[in-house]
């Protein structure tokens, strides 16, 4: 099976670096110390992820964000430039650094702490009017970080669908836990959502999963809550689906999810029915955990073809 697909995408969203520790047995508590077995330096950013696993499942891709004149927003460009993603839109900061996040990583799940810096500051207006121009999807992620952009991810959305763009949004998780309920309009803009389980929960007040896909298959095109190694459920309307998981032995699970939505998307753009996209982001998110760092285990298509035909999960 061919999974090469040419679509062009733009992601709009935050840039950092990850600092990643690595081999933590548990949470560390203010006032103790954990030992770990490894740190990495990374790039990081759901959006960074993102656009380096759809681009090197075969998309071309454009970035557009902020960072800073620093040595880590130096590092950010030549990281989504090794695999090509076009960085020609992305804005320089003289007044704040480059964003930054602490992964705190065990093989099971993992804790970040960010400093925004540049990730705030990023405008709309500050983007030319053809940015959508050529392309055939746009994906945006963390809406709370951003908080120059936040206002106006409607407008983002509406110009790209009237210019003819596929829109998909992974929201991630808010640092309050308020859930804002302006979030909802920004939803129903798109024709993917992309929750985590805790997310999907919070953002709809239910106490288990299948109220809130209820809620969301209600109040939206299509929503996809990601929950780890039990796979993925997807609904639509009042049609629910659920794709197990892929077994692995993960050495890092950071930017699982967000390697699950680019695969998600690929399969969106090849124009595969849902479940066939679930399996696509299963397989995606599953060979991500098999690296360190964020954007090391990203499969090209062969590797993830070769993947899919093993474990005989496509058909």
């Amino acid at each position: 099976m061919n999974l090469v697909s040419n679509g062009k995408v733009s992601v709009i969203g935050e840039l950092n670096v990850d600092l990643v520790v690595l081999g933590l047995n548990c949470a560390p508590n203010l006032g103790h110390e954990v030992l770990a077995s490894d740190f990495r330096i990374t790039l990081g950013s759901a959006s960074a992820i993102f656009a380096c696993g759809v681009a090197r499942l075969g998309h071309r891709v454009t970035f557009i964000s902020k960072v800073g004149t620093d040595k880590f927003g130096r590092f950010c460009l030549k990281e989504l430039e090794e695999v090509r993603i076009s960085t020609d839109q992305i804005l320089h900061s003289t007044t704040s650094a480059t964003g930054v996040t602490v992964v705190l990583s065990t093989c099971d799940d993992r804790a970040m702490v960010t400093c925004l810096g540049a990730i705030a500051e990023l405008r709309y207006e500050q983007l030319p009017g053809t940015v959508f121009s050529g392309h055939q999807h746009l994906h945006l992620t963390s809406y709370f970080l951003q908080h120059g952009l936040r206002p106006d991810f409607i407008a983002i959305m509406r110009d790209a669908r009237q210019q003819g763009l596929t829109v998909s949004f992974d929201p991630n998780s808010d640092p309050t836990r308020a859930w804002e309920p302006e979030i909802w309009k920004v939803f129903t803009e798109a024709d993917v959502i992309f929750l985590n389980e805790a997310e999907a929960l919070g953002v709809t007040g239910k106490a288990d999963l299948r109220g809130a896909l209820d809620v969301l298959g209600s109040r939206t095109a299509c929503a996809v809550v990601k929950q780890g190694k039990r796979g993925v459920t997807a609904i639509r309307g009042t049609n629910a689906i659920h794709v197990d998981g892929f077994e692995v032995d993960a050495l890092d699970t950071t930017g699982a999810g967000c390697f699950f939505a680019a695969g998600f998307v690929h399969g969106m753009l090849r124009g595969n029915e849902l479940e066939e996209c679930l399996v696509l982001g299963n397989g995606v998110g599953a060979l991500s955990t098999l690296q360190i760092g964020g954007t090391n285990g990203q499969p090209d298509p062969t590797t993830l073809e070769d993947f899919l035909c093993t474990r005989s999960k496509l058909m």
